[in-house]
């Protein structure tokens, strides 16, 4: 048998020795090649939002990939509207490289319509890379186009099956208390009406102020033109709402028992537990506020306080938030919290005017393989993290400084996700180091009420009638819901539903609802949910 090894090896050498004096002198070398792939490149990075002010270079993360792959990031984020912007750089043909924003923004498939952005399909067939054997089979089938093209890909994102399989996949959604207030009141039962509104009454009489500074009793998250998600959906979980009945999508935000708690934050609001801000408070404001531990309760998602809860912790751990039952329907079911659906999150896109497309591509699945989930995720092996049995563990001293000081954690090391545009979640979860507190509690409590909820994200097409009257009714409804906070007794809050209904179905909520249902079952089919 070792006689005819060492034969199959001699072949393979004088074989290879063949081929290779018949190459031409155009043909490069593996090394070539890739001292090419990693020659010193810029590509230009636009992240769609305002608040995003992360930048490449000077810590840790950022400079190994750029040491492995040759590429550095110029981020550009929009400074004012996103919106403008974004239809600035489109109007103008002058998208950067690269492209990052919300799956259901509508310039996404205005730029896949107006052929703006490279089919991801094409590029990886053309340069022969990798980018298949990382990307998700399912959320490939999911994001291909009637062209059988894929042109984005998303983070972030859990299919069905993910969610089935896994138990330690955490909501994001969280009904939060201020640890030692809530404690201070007894603990008191928040998941009915009436235990809602005498522990938000009994948390002002006993800690009217936090550090000279007024409590604000309830909060959430920011008004904007299609309601306030804490307010509305985020509430809705809570109480287990269906999105559908009967095989048809269901309207959610006139149903009878959400209308019922609406009007205890009416109620609330009349007695002067809501505060002004809560109407104009945005993201900076509300993590400000957060920061300083100024309010009570809050209907929140837990990722977009960690920060801010790690501060608390510092000062005073008896001062954080915790995750608590909150408000629940008449018959107490359980809380249905979504995960981030196939769709993910955000979605990548590279554009026509790319510098150099072979670059993009390459760097869009060196991000997304298991080396780069880990670098962008971990940091560097010996460096931030051991593994041990497996699992990551971090070193003592990165550990405290992310804990404590995050600033200060980015710019040294910009681990843990600081550069989340294409974070495989579900990937992470196997080597990730288990979470400590402040936020293992938060994540932890959900866990029993984590949900697939996927198939009901619908998008209308902004430029479309359909999608015109879908925006409209979406005003209409941030407009109303306002109104029914600050509306100054129960007969009109009653008043201001059946004038939304009615303004509503003169818009075209009919066909509207219709579309949301098509929509709802064609997700259900793609997904095999029907």
């Amino acid at each position: 048998m070792k006689i005819r090894r060492i034969g199959y090896i001699a072949a393979a050498l004088l074989l290879s020795l063949l081929l290779g004096a018949c190459g031409t002198a155009d043909e490069k070398t593996d090394k070539e090649v890739n001292n090419e792939t990693k020659a010193p490149i810029t590509l230009d990075w636009y992240i769609n939002y305002s608040w995003f002010v992360t930048r490449w270079g000077g810590n840790l993360v950022s400079d190994t990939i750029t040491d492995e792959t040759g590429v550095s990031v110029n981020f550009i984020a929009p400074v004012g509207s996103e919106d403008e912007k974004l239809n600035a750089l489109i109007a103008s043909d002058s998208l950067p490289d690269i492209i990052t924003l919300g799956w259901w923004e509508p310039q996404v498939e205005e730029m896949i319509n107006k052929g703006m952005v490279y089919s991801l399909n094409d590029l990886a067939e053309e340069y022969n890379t990798n980018f298949f054997d990382y990307a998700n089979e399912d959320v490939v089938r999911w994001y291909k186009q009637e062209d059988g093209d894929i042109y984005c890909y998303p983070n972030s994102f859990y299919t069905p099956a993910d969610v089935e399989n896994h138990e330690n996949i955490a909501a994001n959604l969280t009904f939060l208390v201020r640890k030692d207030i809530y404690e201070a009141i007894g603990k008191p039962d928040m998941t009915t009406k009436e235990g809602f509104y005498n522990a938000i009454k009994d948390a002002v009489e006993k800690c009217p102020e936090v550090n000279g500074e007024p409590l604000i009793p309830i909060g959430g998250t920011p008004f904007d033109d299609s309601g306030c998600a804490s307010f509305d959906q985020y509430l809705q979980n809570f109480l287990s709402i269906p999105h559908e009945k009967n095989g048809e999508f269901y309207d959610r935000n006139t149903d009878p028992e959400y209308l019922d708690w609406l009007k205890v934050i009416r109620k609330l609001n009349e007695e002067g537990y809501v505060t002004a801000d809560t109407f104009v408070d945005q993201r900076t404001q509300i993590s400000e506020k957060i920061a300083e531990g100024r309010y009570f309760c809050l209907i929140y998602q837990r990722t977009d306080l960690a920060d801010q809860q790690k501060l608390l912790y510092a000062k005073d751990p008896d001062s954080i938030y915790m995750a608590v039952d909150g408000p629940r329907n008449e018959a107490g079911d359980p809380p249905v919290l979504s995960t981030a659906g196939i769709a993910g999150w955000t979605v990548t896109m590279i554009s026509k005017n790319c510098k150099d497309p072979e670059r993009a591509i390459r760097f869009m699945e060196y991000l997304m393989s298991e080396h780069g989930q880990k670098l962008v995720s971990l940091g560097v092996e010996g460096v931030t993290y051991d593994m041990v049995d497996g699992k990551a563990v971090l070193k003592d001293e990165v550990r405290e400084l992310l804990n404590t000081d995050r600033q200060a954690y980015d710019a040294k090391y910009a681990a843990d996700d600081t550069y989340w545009m294409l974070q495989d979640t579900v990937m992470q979860l196997d080597w990730m180091p288990e979470m400590e507190e402040p936020l293992k509690q938060l994540a932890e409590w959900t866990y029993p009420y984590t949900k697939y909820l996927g198939q009901y994200e619908v998008m209308m097409v902004e430029t479309s009638k359909m999608g015109e009257a879908y925006a409209r009714m979406k005003k209409l409804w941030s407009d109303t819901l306002r109104k029914l906070i600050l509306a100054e007794s129960d007969e009109e809050f009653d008043r201001i539903v059946e004038e939304y209904l009615n303004e509503r179905e003169q818009m075209g909520y009919i066909a509207v609802h219709n579309e949301e249902t098509r929509q709802m079952n064609i997700n259900k089919h793609k997904l095999g949910l029907d």
